[in-house]
């Protein structure tokens, strides 16, 4: 993992929006873009309530984090990064994802965020089982 990213984990338990925003700060901070996605009650790719979602990923699921880590922070120099997926189940209002960036200015830390979590929804290798209201199941794979 390179001195860019300061934080990367799977982890079955929830997940510290501190932690991450403390883990990019430093004094040459003039910037932290943040993204924490929560699970929703609804989904377009469900008919229904959904109730709880099931996380599961491969075995290698930390391993390609960190290089995803890595890979965003190698296009965005002075930028540090920091993020977390969950695995299990998770109910509604719970953090799926946390992902931190921090520059000297905004633009770098916005854009480094942004490329950070679109990168890991694309290519993380974890699947999600969405719950339903009335017991069934759909399940969605992000990569």
């Amino acid at each position: 993992m390179s001195d860019a990213v300061t934080l990367t984990e799977v982890s079955s338990s929830p997940l510290d929006l501190a932690a991450h925003l403390a883990a990019v700060s430093t004094p040459a901070t003039g910037a932290v873009a943040s993204f924490v996605g929560t699970v929703r009650d609804h989904s377009p790719d469900a008919d229904g309530t959904v109730v709880v979602l099931e996380y599961s990923a491969h075995p290698d699921v930390q391993r390609v984090l960190e290089s995803l880590a890595d890979r965003v922070a190698a296009s965005h120099e002075g930028v540090l990064l920091a993020v977390s997926h969950r695995v299990g189940t998770l109910a509604v209002g719970d953090l799926a994802i946390v992902a931190c960036a921090s520059s000297a200015h905004r633009a770098e830390a916005f854009d480094a965020c942004r490329e950070l979590v679109e990168v890991v929804k694309a290519e993380l290798p974890m699947w999600k089982k969405q719950v339903l209201a009335d017991g069934s199941h759909t399940w969605v794979g992000s990569a």
